[in-house]
């Protein structure tokens, strides 16, 4: 008797399991209703936003070329072909302007027809598919342009065999009678172009349910709806598709979870195995007469379903085995509290190891962190020494620079100097006294260099201001007199009276100037043309001033060097090699760009600077 009710047991706690079962289906069944249904119409909803985007993009392509016909048809030379089609040598004109202006607008084609629907001038008028003494009466946009108002058309060209869109405007007379049709026809296939490569597929169809524009070839001249012989009629009656044989596309239209689907046969949807599912949204064109059509593959929306149901099945599973582990954890409860002593022991064991242990490794670590705080005060040091050498090295420069700067107007301050003394002696005092205002104006330009030169490591804060070229001409020949002299040298000047004035800083821009001639003069010395050539042209917002010598070059090898600093290939005690450093420099300071390029022969550096017009008028932009 004690038996039965050990007995009744097992199969007693055999219920709380399949009630678990029943109720984890049926949240796995409606998880998986859920999870479709979300999934679904976040794919219209993305698919409606592609369509949005598709739709204002055909919008904007399509008004681009809307207003073209009625332009055209307003221009005299049209009203004058229009009036006189006999005339040759109008039509003659009349083609040449339509090749010109279908070429700026990028259209496929531009073409004048006549109210009885001949056509008498074609921008393509030279090509094979020429439209000249084609009759288009029968076009819808022919037939709407003659009844005054603007023809919009899609179709294949009878003549051409390619698809456009059509627009068409009236021409009328001063009386007001419309005396010829001026149609603009444009391609689609680039519009196809761009929608192929991504996860959408485009479809639009015309007021039949005829596919004419689509993201999958195989999809053109298929309709959605049936071809009954009525729709047919109308078809054949305008030759939108210029014969081409038309299908029917046999989609089935089904409302799936929530969002509405398109499925198409193995053949059409790509796969030869089973048919495809398509979410889609449509949107009508009301100005075009057309439907368009967004459809999303909705394999991937299936694929993140199932994703989620088995989710939620591996969720459901984890539950069911924490559920197991917790009955069979209570189970080994006993057996756990038995071992607890010695558990607690052990630890305890443990314990002791690790904490000497640590000890060890703090130990190691306080030997660390005094090996490392001495190697930071070495560091420290070697920093600060590096630092030292650094200014050196600066204040050197700088020093180098300052010589180089002040040698050129303090050599021409000595001439002037040596010139007064003699003038003096002469009794020619005005002409001393302007050789002293010579070496005074001199002595300021060599303050300003040294000024430029301390502020050499920063940025300069001086305003830039409008400086006329051919007024720092005459004192930069000056400074350079004694220079040209001595080589030999003669320097010519191509500077136009309506150069504009450039966006810089007068002292540093005749420092420019001054460096680039000397260096000249260095490369011309001793040669038979010693011809230097300084040139300034005008180019767009900018300002491009050329100096040119009839030296050997600059070698190939050492072209990308010429520009750093202490860099010469003068012999020793002849040069720094800061000049070219230092100008571009300047240059760049000014905003502007410096090059040099080999000629035949010699070589010519070109500094770009902005214009003091186009430079002010950028920045009240900005």
């Amino acid at each position: 008797m004690r038996i039965e009710p050990a007995l009744r047991k097992p199969a007693a706690g055999r219920w709380p399991l399949v009630l678990c079962l029943a109720c984890a289906a049926a949240i796995l069944w409606l998880g998986a209703q859920l999870a479709y249904q979300h999934y679904f119409r976040e794919g219209h909803a993305r698919a409606a936003t592609a369509l949005r985007l598709t739709v204002n993009a055909l919008t904007a392509d399509l008004a681009r070329y809307e207003v073209v016909p009625q332009l055209v048809g307003d221009l005299d030379l049209i009203h004058q072909l229009a009036a006189d089609p006999g005339n040759a040598a109008l039509r003659q004109e009349t083609n040449l302007w339509l090749a010109e202006q279908n070429e700026a607008v990028q259209a496929s084609d531009i073409y004048l027809i006549l109210p009885d629907g001949e056509t008498i001038a074609h921008s393509g008028y030279l090509g094979p598919s020429s439209f000249v003494g084609q009759n288009f009466s029968y076009r819808p946009y022919v037939i709407d342009a003659m009844a005054g108002g603007q023809g919009r058309f899609y179709g294949i060209g009878t003549t051409s065999g390619v698809r456009g869109y059509f627009f068409s405007a009236p021409v009328q007379d001063d009386a007001g009678r419309i005396t010829a049709v001026v149609a603009v026809k444009i391609g689609v296939d680039r519009i196809e172009a761009s929608w192929r490569g991504n996860q959408y597929r485009v479809l639009v169809t015309d007021p039949e349910g005829t596919a004419f524009l689509s993201s999958e070839p195989s999809w053109l001249y298929h309709s959605i709806r049936p071809l009954t012989p009525e729709r047919l009629a109308r078809t054949e009656s305008s030759r939108r598709y210029a014969g081409t044989p038309l299908a029917e596309l046999p989609i089935e239209r089904l409302d799936l979870h929530g969002a509405p689907v398109f499925r198409l046969p193995p053949a059409l949807a790509g796969g030869p195995q089973r048919s495809h599912d398509y979410i889609a949204a449509s949107e009508d064109m009301p100005g075009a007469g057309w439907t368009v059509h967004v459809l999303l593959d909705s394999a991937e929306l299936r694929a993140e379903a199932r994703l989620a149901v088995l989710s939620l099945a591996l969720l459901l599973s984890v539950a069911g085995f924490g559920l197991m582990m917790w009955r069979q954890r209570r189970a080994q409860a006993a057996e756990r509290l038995a071992m607890q002593q010695f558990a607690t022991a052990e630890l305890e064991r443990r314990v002791v190891e690790r904490t000497a242990d640590l000890a060890r490794v703090n130990d190691q670590l306080e030997l660390e962190i005094a090996e490392r705080r001495a190697t930071e005060a070495e560091l420290r040091a070697a920093q600060a020494s590096l630092v030292q050498v650094g200014k050196l090295a600066a204040l050197g420069q700088m020093s180098a620079s300052l010589s180089h700067e002040i040698n050129q107007p303090l050599a021409a301050a000595r001439n002037y100097a040596d010139s007064a003394a003699i003038l003096i002696e002469r009794g020619e005092h005005a002409r001393a006294r302007e050789n002293i205002a010579q070496i005074l104006l001199l002595v300021d330009r060599m303050a300003a260099i040294g000024k430029h030169l301390r502020h050499a490591a920063r940025k300069p804060d001086d305003v830039l201001g409008a400086v006329a070229l051919a007024g720092l001409l005459d004192e930069t020949r000056t400074i350079v007199a004694a220079r040209l002299a001595s080589s030999g040298a003669e320097l010519e000047l191509d500077v136009p009276a309506d150069l504009p004035p450039l966006r810089a800083g007068p002292t540093r821009l005749q420092q420019v100037l001054v460096n680039l001639i000397t260096n000249a003069v260095d490369a011309v010395e001793g040669g038979a043309d010693r011809r230097i050539t300084l040139s300034a042209r005008a180019e767009g917002g900018r300002v491009a001033i050329r100096v040119r010598d009839r030296g050997p070059g600059v070698p190939a090898a050492i072209a990308a060097r010429i520009f750093d600093p202490f860099f010469t290939t003068k012999g020793m005690g002849a040069g720094l090699g800061l000049g070219l450093s230092i100008t571009a420099n300047i240059v760049r300071d000014f905003g502007g760009e410096i090059a040099c390029r080999n000629m035949r022969p010699g070589a010519e550096f070109c500094v770009v600077l902005p214009a003091a017009a186009g430079a002010e008028a950028a920045e009240t932009a900005a």
